[in-house]
């Protein structure tokens, strides 16, 4: 109906246009219609905008003629929207929408239950450290990684109904964000809370089953976790921030093991996950890079902007220079470099063919990271085992 209307406008404004800049209405306006965006909408902006200058035409009316040339009205122009990432896909729903009851699928959907990639990014860097911290020739410890998997799940949950909390008033004036339960007035702000105290009480029963030791460190990644949205409202850095708070599990998981941390080991691994953040993050922050600079919000997107791809690039090469230290330091097996190599491609794929201007590309480079963690978890958990 929007559409219409606004089409209606334009072709009102067409033709008191023609009559001022003396071009025949059949111009303007053809009388097929072919692709009315394209033609006569872009058309009509071309010469508006020479009138407005000649006439002095107040800055207002050619913004709203801007903003009717946008409008998408064909099938074609819909559907590139679209694949692009720029609209919703028609009939998009999710398995939350299908079989989960109405009153819980708010709270499925602020744990962000449907896209599981942010508990793989979170889960991997723990995984990694488990591996590790096995004696040679053995596997790893399957209660602890199930322990570790369900905590992964559990807090990354948290993190973003923290997120969302925090955000809710940015949220409504980003495209991508503001349909989201609390922004979108779904749920209210204290069912919000409530919920994160149920997922908090969930995970404290996971971090109970732990020794001291990692009780402590793991409650101390707390900090980083209600600190880390607020990031991008003072730094450019809120991704590298990011990579200190999702990869706590690194350090987490070898001292869940042994019961200390072997700094020699832990500490380049650490490192790697940031760095690997830095990468993936940052490809997925150029889908909001738009709305970021009108909301007056900060991210490496837009630090880095047309240098992108040089900066992730470096990034990337200093997450698997970390990973080999990591392996040397832990006297790993031959088959773990095997894997790194494979890994190494992997990012650099993602990497180079990533169309930083597209959202939905961007979206896929993002999502396939847990390939990547998949593939360093594949040459730890071998390389223990030929160690």
């Amino acid at each position: 109906m929007a559409s219409f209307l606004l089409r209606r406008a334009s072709c009102s404004a067409t033709r008191i246009l023609s009559s001022s800049l003396s071009l025949p209405t059949a111009t303007i306006i053809p009388k097929s219609n072919p692709s009315p965006n394209f033609i006569y909408h872009h058309y009509l902006l071309h010469h508006f905008t020479q009138f407005s200058r000649q006439n002095k035409i107040p800055s207002p009316y050619l913004t709203f003629i801007k903003e009717i040339s946008n409008i998408p009205s064909t099938k074609e122009e819909k559907e590139q929207k679209r694949n692009n990432g720029e609209l919703p896909k028609r009939g998009e729903k999710s398995w939350i929408d299908v079989y989960l009851p109405r009153q819980v699928r708010p709270y499925a959907h602020l744990a962000r239950l449907d896209k599981p990639i942010g508990t793989w990014l979170l889960a991997w860097p723990c995984m990694w450290s488990i591996s590790l911290a096995a004696e040679p020739g053995s596997v790893p410890n399957f209660k602890m990684m199930a322990l570790f998997g369900c905590g992964a799940l559990l807090l990354r949950g948290a993190g973003c109904t923290i997120n969302d909390l925090l955000d809710r008033d940015i949220d409504t004036k980003v495209e991508r964000t503001k349909l989201r339960p609390v922004a979108s007035g779904l749920l209210t702000p204290f069912q919000g809370l409530c919920f994160l105290g149920f997922q908090l009480f969930l995970g404290l029963g996971i971090l109970l089953q732990l020794n001291n030791y990692s009780r402590i460190l793991g409650a101390s990644s707390l900090l980083l976790v209600f600190s880390y949205p607020l990031m991008k409202r003072f730094t450019f850095w809120p991704q590298a921030y990011l990579g200190l708070t999702f990869n706590w599990g690194a350090l987490l998981g070898w001292s869940a093991v042994k019961g200390s941390l072997d700094p020699a080991i832990v500490v380049p691994l650490y490192a790697s996950g940031v760095f690997w953040t830095l990468v993936y993050d940052t490809i997925y922050a150029h889908q909001d890079k738009e709305d970021d600079l009108k909301v007056g919000v900060k991210s490496t997107a837009l630090r880095f902007g047309d240098s992108t791809k040089e900066w992730i690039t470096g990034f990337g090469t200093a997450c698997i220079s970390s990973l080999a230290l990591c392996g040397f330091n832990a006297d790993i097996g031959w088959s773990f470099y095997a894997f790194l190599a494979a890994a190494s491609g992997h990012l650099a794929w993602q990497i180079w063919m990533a169309d930083l201007s597209c959202r939905a590309d961007c979206n896929r480079k993002f999502v396939s990271n847990k390939w990547f963690g998949a593939i360093v978890f594949s040459g730890i958990l071998f390389g223990r085992l030929w160690s």
